[in-house]
């Protein structure tokens, strides 16, 4: 199984985001648009009516066009540094050793093999003599 190169799938994430950001934004913008033309249409008669609902649209948008200018300075930023996870990794790498588990335990069993039977440590499961 194919695995997804992760900045590619990080850019794909942001772009989604972006477009996803926009889309509010759009549809504020195009409910202003109509009920301007609305507004026109009826050569002022409901702009008593009109003008607090154009006015809660437009804040609505503004705090949508923020949020959608902040996710694009994300996007047009520079990629962020490592993370927790990438450090983490280098201190594993940094603290691995040349044990051998393999060995270690050839040489357990071998010891515990060798112990006389009253030394032995207790174990669970079978009698063993």
């Amino acid at each position: 199984m194919s695995r997804h190169n992760p900045p590619v799938m990080r850019t794909a994430k942001n772009w989604i985001g972006l477009v996803g950001a926009a889309i509010p934004v759009l549809i504020c913008g195009g409910f202003l648009l109509y009920f301007n033309k609305v507004r026109g249409a009826f050569g002022g008669l409901i702009d008593g009516q009109l003008g607090p609902t154009m006015f809660g649209i437009g804040a609505f948008g503004l705090l949508f066009l923020a949020l959608f200018l902040v996710k694009l300075w994300k996007v047009a930023g520079a990629p962020p540094a490592a993370g927790p996870g990438a450090r983490a990794d280098a201190a594993v790498d940094a603290a691995r050793s040349d044990f051998d588990a393999d060995a270690a335990f050839k040489r357990y069993m071998a010891r515990r093999d060798a112990a006389p039977p009253g030394d032995r440590p207790l174990t669970f499961g079978r009698k063993q003599d």
